[in-house]
């Protein structure tokens, strides 16, 4: 700790011989993942390397916020570290990752704040092309919306699931907050129309009764698209996140426009490999059933017998058959978990069939 009477010059002086000490640890860092990315490749001689590491940066992250006294929140460090290991990531290989575009929507929000600034982003029309893109291999990682806590489930994501082999590597939570945003050109123009996207039409429903009732509302494929419109459109409002404003030259006319202060989305990392344990995890499953009475009760009692947490049960339409449904659940637990192989194996004698769809650390909660 420096004494507090020393000179404004002293202090500065000290900064600069810790910026030269954080710069020369960074490059230090730096080095050692080129070191690591060559063990990879040298070690990985019929398969590619994998890079990213769900689990380990999960532990990374956790230890840090365990160690961090301040005087930075849990959440700036985060920030600044993910962005530190996003750089060094992009020495061993740029991940090329596809989300729900265009730019300035929540998932590209949320891609940011998953992989930081240094991977590659390519934006998508919809979900379906971001799983066809993590298929095809054209990317790495895709990132979508699951859940949100107002509006409940993004059935589109899970329906993707049903035909397809991509598994779900990890989870952010995003604090959702919403604008009201025009054109700078028509700015002081009569509202005739506000574009959004559903979820955010949903979640900002009493607000635009309130101030807007006789608007129409449109709701389009997301909320960039929502600001990109508007942008070019006289007469015309979104529902967009502050990113747009910058990135469309639009103007905030109300801030924070949410029901719910505490809104929240769930955004899951869907890729091809399976994710380690890192401690601290998730489990997502889809499972079909017979329709006969107590086929629901046969499914959640081992969770009880177990004593493992459901954190997430959805009921969607199968393909198979009218009136036939398939369940996706979420429970606490990897799917290496003694307790979870159990589980897994007395779930499946009821069932017509059990897919994991993956095992993933949990979202951090800054």
């Amino acid at each position: 700790m420096m004494n507090k009477k020393l000179g404004l010059k002293e202090f500065r002086d000290h900064i600069d011989s810790l910026d030269a000490k954080i710069l020369e640890l960074l490059n230090a860092r730096a080095q050692c993942a080129q070191d690591i990315a060559k063990i990879k490749q040298d070690e990985s001689v019929e398969e590619k390397p994998i890079f990213y590491r769900p689990e380990r940066e999960a532990k990374v992250f956790r230890h840090l916020i365990d160690c961090n006294e301040g005087p930075l929140t849990d959440d700036k460090v985060s920030q600044i570290f993910r962005q530190i290991m996003s750089a060094c990531l992009a020495l061993e290989q740029p991940l090329k990752v596809a989300y729900l575009g265009p730019e300035g929507t929540f998932t590209h929000i949320a891609s940011r704040k998953s992989f930081g600034d240094s991977a590659l982003g390519f934006p998508m029309a919809t979900q379906d092309e971001v799983f066809r893109e993590v298929e095809s291999e054209s990317c790495n990682y895709g990132i979508v919306p699951i859940e949100n806590s107002t509006e409940g489930v993004v059935s589109h994501t899970l329906d993707n699931f049903l035909d397809s082999n991509l598994k779900i590597c990890g989870e952010v939570q995003l604090r959702i907050n919403h604008n009201l945003m025009v054109s700078e050109r028509y700015h002081g123009l009569e509202v005739e129309k506000i574009y959004g996207h559903q979820q955010a039409l949903g979640q900002c429903r009493r607000w635009l009764a309130n101030n807007f009732p006789e608007v129409s509302k449109v709701a389009v494929a997301s909320n960039g698209e929502a600001a990109k419109r508007t942008s070019d459109e006289r007469g015309a409002a979104a529902i967009a996140p502050d990113i747009c404003a910058d990135i469309y030259k639009l103007r905030i006319l109300s801030k924070r426009i949410e029901d719910f202060t505490d809104n929240t989305t769930r955004f899951i990392i869907i890729g091809r490999e399976n994710v380690g344990a890192s401690g601290d995890d998730k489990t997502s499953v889809m499972i079909s059933t017979k329709n006969r009475p107590g086929a629901l009760y046969r499914l959640l009692e081992p969770f009880y017998r177990n004593g493992v947490s459901l954190t997430s049960l959805e009921t969607r339409p199968s393909r198979e058959g009218m009136w036939s449904y398939v369940f996706f659940m979420d429970f606490e637990g990897h799917r290496d978990d003694k307790v979870v192989i159990e589980i897994i194996k007395d779930i499946d004698k009821a069932a017509l069939a059990v897919k994991i769809l993956g095992s993933y650390p949990k979202a951090l909660t800054t």
